[in-house]
């Protein structure tokens, strides 16, 4: 099994979204230059295993724009396999700021957590906080597969994080982060999702250039979409979100 430098990681931060047109990715791409530089894995394809109830009380809850709401999902960088490292991670938002609870582990050990055999890491306050949210919530099972390519940018000598995702997709089918990277396209042709991740305020620079290319901030979320295309499709006659 692979290791990671930090397998625990505790994160706190803004997380803001835009939606790009192909002309604006290009334009922000450009206009990055100098002040980012993508980070050494280049476009990474990632998937996201999302965990809810039966009746999707998480992701319901989170349409609903609450102040405070709550997701796990299990994360792989490109295909997994039963050896190699995954990412359970517990995601809440509280009055705009995203906190993030994550732990390495592997596929099996994941499906014996969720079985109720076990800790998912050594103990202590992070192993607390995920567990409770298994028990908290009760029978929870994978119910859709979020997949993208990512491209990272960092700023020398900062903390300031931006992602740009292509071709976001999903499935509701072989939610199994082993089997493949296919999906059902939840964006136009073209289109791509912007991540602005940042500890304190927005630099002015960056400010400047979404506003000199029009890129306005959107409230998208990847898994919300793909409830309601589901959805959207079960009220169509077509088959229903399982």
């Amino acid at each position: 099994m692979a290791v990671v430098e930090n397998p625990i990681v505790v994160m706190k931060r803004y997380e803001l979204k835009y939606l790009l047109s192909k002309e604006q990715e290009e334009f922000l791409r450009e206009h990055l230059k100098g002040h980012m530089e993508a980070d050494q894995f280049g476009k990474t394809s990632i998937a996201s295993l999302y965990y809810d109830t039966p009746e999707y009380r998480l992701i319901s809850r989170s349409m609903e724009k609450p102040e405070f709401k709550e997701k796990m999902r299990l994360r792989s960088y490109g295909l997994a396999t039963a050896q190699s490292p995954v990412f359970l991670e517990l995601k809440r938002k509280a009055y705009g700021i995203v906190y993030k609870r994550r732990v390495q582990s592997t596929i099996p050990l994941v499906k014996k957590f969720f079985d109720g055999e076990g800790d998912i890491c050594a103990g202590g306050q992070i192993n607390h906080e995920i567990t409770y949210f298994r028990d908290f919530y009760g029978n929870l099972a994978p119910s859709c597969l979020i997949i993208y390519d990512r491209t990272a940018f960092y700023e020398p000598g900062g903390d300031l994080r931006l992602t740009i995702d292509n071709n976001p997709r999903y499935r509701t089918e072989d939610l199994d982060l082993r089997v493949s990277m296919d999906g059902i396209s939840l964006l136009p042709e073209g289109w791509s999702i912007l991540e602005i991740k940042v500890q304190e305020a927005m630099p002015l620079w960056l400010v400047s250039i979404l506003e000199e290319g029009k890129i306005y901030k959107s409230s998208f979320s990847k898994y919300g979409e793909a409830y309601k295309m589901q959805m959207k499709k079960q009220f169509q006659g077509g088959n229903c979100y399982v």
